[in-house]
């Protein structure tokens, strides 16, 4: 039980204002594992004011000294590890094998990339008689979701440090426990007080003071696309930055002219990403658009490689399968989608809305697949958030191009041909602000960010630091 009763404000833990608190309750096991404040409007302003004061002596440092501070934050990532993978685990319920390389793994190769992107990085360039300078924006409120915790928080809050900028953080209230070990690391580095801020709480409450308040420069948000609609419309009143990494719909092509071996691996690749963290993952491909004459083919091969990922405690390590959903609302969600999927004339192949049996107790939700999906159902049209694929098939490659296409999303997508030439035209032509050729893995320094109602912005390397800076102009 993490039992969290103070915020981190102004370089010191303090009690919040607010009236009450929020369990944090643990996806396998259904009980309370910790709670922390449900903090206040007081709360945010005290945090925003300490951020604003601080930005000065920031900013005014040398990159090379901010760069120090940002390499001793992922020498504490690395050092508290494994307390991080077990936490967010035992939070979101992912398998604490791949929660360590991933929840915990993935925050800590960020933090250290911004140490070496610092070194390269220009702040200045001449053009002409003009010397163009990046500053830092000023103070940056980060809200953060719940299904990649840390690693969402450290993609903000390690370009923003070394831009120069100051930082309100608002965790997710469903999985914050990891938020708060981040900032004992901050603390143990010796931040400057005001320059990293931890407020807890709400999004109607907390977030949504952050996303208003005239000192806030900028609002960096990820999470769904109506809540940073939401986020939008309150910025709009002081006409700060916004920066949105919001929800996705993605497609995986299947081109034709594989071979059967290349089927496997394909089909592998589309399964795991769309499984990874049960589904609860914003770049899933939950769409497989495959040629209509091998559609069955495809199906069988989909429903023997699906049923070998099994469910299983998130605790032990030795479990790489699925854990459970991270609530009983998501969950609720999840088998909602399934049920619509049959009711519009999808055909369920494997996995299904009932309970596992084998599992009373935890947020569990079988994986799934529907095949003879049309790309008009609701279950190819919403984000479903959880492990559930969807099979299209199609008719020519630009009939594949024109369904992957036709989404609102545009955040990410794969493509998987005979060889990387022929799938990488079909990659330009897709509408997404990444795409994964022949099975590429995630590149951590590369820029990550949607088209359409996806976002507006771009998160890692370089692109991620020029979302904290403002250009200036200097006619010598």
């Amino acid at each position: 039980m993490q039992t969290r009763d103070k915020l981190y404000i102004d370089g010191s833990w303090i009690p919040s204002t607010g009236k009450g608190t929020i369990d944090v309750i643990g996806a396998a096991t259904e009980t309370v594992i910790g709670s922390i404040p449900a903090g206040s409007v007081e709360d945010v302003n005290k945090a925003v004011a300490a951020a604003k004061s601080a930005l000065v002596e920031w900013s005014d440092r040398s990159v090379d000294d901010r760069a120090k501070f940002v390499q001793a934050l992922a020498e504490g990532l690395g050092a508290r590890s494994a307390e991080i993978a077990a936490t967010i685990s035992a939070e979101v319920g992912m398998p604490v094998f791949w929660s360590g390389m991933i929840q915990a793994g993935l925050p800590q190769a960020v933090m250290g990339s911004y140490v070496e992107i610092a070194k390269t990085y220009k702040f200045e360039q001449e053009i002409g008689a003009t010397l163009v300078v990046k500053e830092p924006i000023g103070v940056v409120g980060c809200i953060t979701p719940w299904n990649y915790p840390l690693h969402q928080i450290v993609a903000k809050v390690a370009p923003a440090l070394i831009a120069g900028c100051t930082i309100v953080l608002k965790p997710s209230e469903v999985a914050p426990l990891n938020a708060f070990i981040l900032a004992e690391i901050m603390d143990d580095a010796g931040i400057p007080a005001g320059v990293f801020n931890l407020v807890s709480g709400d999004g109607p409450t907390v977030g949504e003071a952050i996303a208003s308040h005239p000192d806030v420069n900028m609002v960096s948000f990820t999470g769904s696309t109506r809540a940073g609609k939401r986020v939008s419309e309150l910025a709009a009143q002081t006409v700060k930055r916004v920066a949105l990494e919001l929800g996705g719909k993605s497609p995986f092509v299947i081109l034709p002219g594989l071979s059967d071996e290349q089927l496997d691996t394909a089909v592998g690749a589309g399964l795991g990403s769309c499984y990874m963290n049960a589904g609860q993952t914003c770049i899933a491909w939950t769409r497989m658009l495959v040629p209509r004459d091998q559609h069955d083919t495809i199906v069988a091969k989909v429903k023997a490689a699906a049923e070998t990922f099994a469910l299983g405690d998130p605790s032990d390590p030795g479990h790489m399968g699925l854990g459970p959903l991270i609530s009983e609302v998501q969950r609720g969600r999840v088998r909602a989608y399934i049920n619509k999927g049959i009711e519009e004339g999808a055909t369920l192949v494997t996995g299904g809305a009932d309970a596992p049996a084998e599992f009373p107790t935890g947020y569990y939700v079988k994986p799934t697949v529907f095949s003879n999906v049309s790309n008009s159902m609701t279950i190819a049209r919403e984000e479903i958030f959880g492990p559930v694929l969807s099979i299209i098939p199609y008719d020519s490659v630009d009939d594949a191009v024109a369904i992957a296409n036709d989404t609102v999303y545009g955040l990410h997508a794969g493509v998987f041909g005979a060889d990387n030439e022929s799938a990488t035209k079909v990659a330009r032509r897709l509408q997404a602000g990444q795409v994964d050729i022949n099975g590429q893995k995630f590149n951590p320094v590369a820029p990550f960010g949607g088209y359409k109602q996806s976002g507006n912005s771009r998160e890692l390397g370089e692109f991620g630091l020029d979302e904290f800076l403002e250009v200036k102009a200097l006619n010598l």
